[in-house]
């Protein structure tokens, strides 16, 4: 069954691919515009700092060692399908996967921030001004 309507898109979800509720991947540029519609909503698993210095516009931040933890999604994130984002994909694929086994409709964001800059998308501080991924 697909995390989202495109069954046969990038970003299905295929349980044969890592075994039965694992998480779907989207490209940086899906991501984006899974967000930008309103489809799914971006979660920063990097660490404060990290977050602070340059996050995707709009993304809800919820450290990984919160969610391995126990600490529920924000409350913007909650019922609706997750895009796990983090430096480079890594904590974000444990994140969705985390995720996953909790019931939540996940899917990790391959490359994470790093090829989100490098795709050119937007990366913004708290504040509004321009960041920059560390």
């Amino acid at each position: 069954m697909p995390l989202l309507p495109h069954a046969h898109g990038p970003y299905a979800h295929r349980p044969d691919a890592h075994g039965p509720g694992a998480p779907g991947r989207a490209t940086p540029a899906e991501a984006h515009e899974l967000a930008r519609t309103g489809t799914a909503v971006l979660l920063d698993v990097r660490e404060a700092a990290e977050f602070a210095a340059g996050h995707a516009p709009g993304a809800l931040h919820q450290p990984l060692i919160g969610l391995a933890a126990g600490v529920p999604l924000p409350t913007g994130a909650a019922g609706r399908t997750v895009l796990a984002i983090c430096r480079s994909g890594n904590r974000s694929g444990r994140a969705a996967e985390l995720l996953a086994r909790r019931g939540v409709e996940a899917l990790n964001v391959v490359g994470g921030m790093g090829a989100w800059a490098l795709a050119g998308l937007p990366v913004t501080t708290p504040d509004g001004g321009a960041g920059h991924v560390i």
